[in-house]
């Protein structure tokens, strides 16, 4: 992969410049973002763009850190911290996203999507109510009106937050592992 040095698309401040600011737009956002959202941050087209990206993420693939850059499957990229440091880091976050009251009822929501409210509110209780209006102003489910029925299912922004797959199926598989963790988390004696 080139290095800074040998670019030729910018001068090397630009570079630094444009590659730091790369470096902020992942990290404040805390989700994947596309091309397309860092060009219109860096004032770049995509095609100057991809190069420095790719230099970023090679760069911090070398290095011993943390973090780490990754361009997804569907051409995004995300910061974000190693796997094997959150369990370690985990408790220092400021505060969860979710109580566990809606972070219950969305997971009942992407695991049975896409579901009726009104089976939602059966399962989960009138609370639902609450919960599905706060899960929406989050961006993590949407509503969809058939006949006098609501569908609800999740978004993309949940998708991300929580690392699944955007495909439906897949995602059910691999919130059944998560349960099956959970689960076999609960049934361990503690020390």
């Amino acid at each position: 992969m080139q290095k800074l040095e040998e670019q030729t698309l910018f001068s090397d401040e630009e570079s630094r410049e444009s590659l730091a600011l790369i470096e902020a737009a992942l990290y404040v956002a805390g989700r994947p973002l596309n091309l397309r959202m860092l060009a219109s941050i860096t004032k770049m087209s995509s095609t100057k763009l991809k190069p420095l990206i790719s230099m970023l993420v090679d760069d911090y693939s070398k290095c011993d850190r943390a973090l780490e850059l990754i361009e997804l499957d569907d051409g995004r990229f995300v910061l974000q911290i190693k796997s094997k440091y959150v369990p370690l880091v985990r408790r220092l976050a400021m505060r969860p996203l979710l109580t566990i009251g809606p972070l219950k009822t969305l997971a009942y929501i992407a695991f049975r999507q896409p579901v009726l409210q009104s089976n939602v509110v059966r399962v989960r209780g009138s609370q639902a109510y609450a919960h599905i209006r706060d899960l929406r102003s989050l961006g993590l489910i949407k509503t969809e009106r058939s006949g006098r029925s609501r569908f609800i299912r999740t978004t993309e922004v949940f998708a991300d937050y929580f690392n699944l797959s955007h495909e439906p199926r897949l995602m059910k598989r691999q919130l059944e592992e998560v349960f099956k963790a959970l689960e076999n988390q609960e049934d361990e004696p503690e020390a």
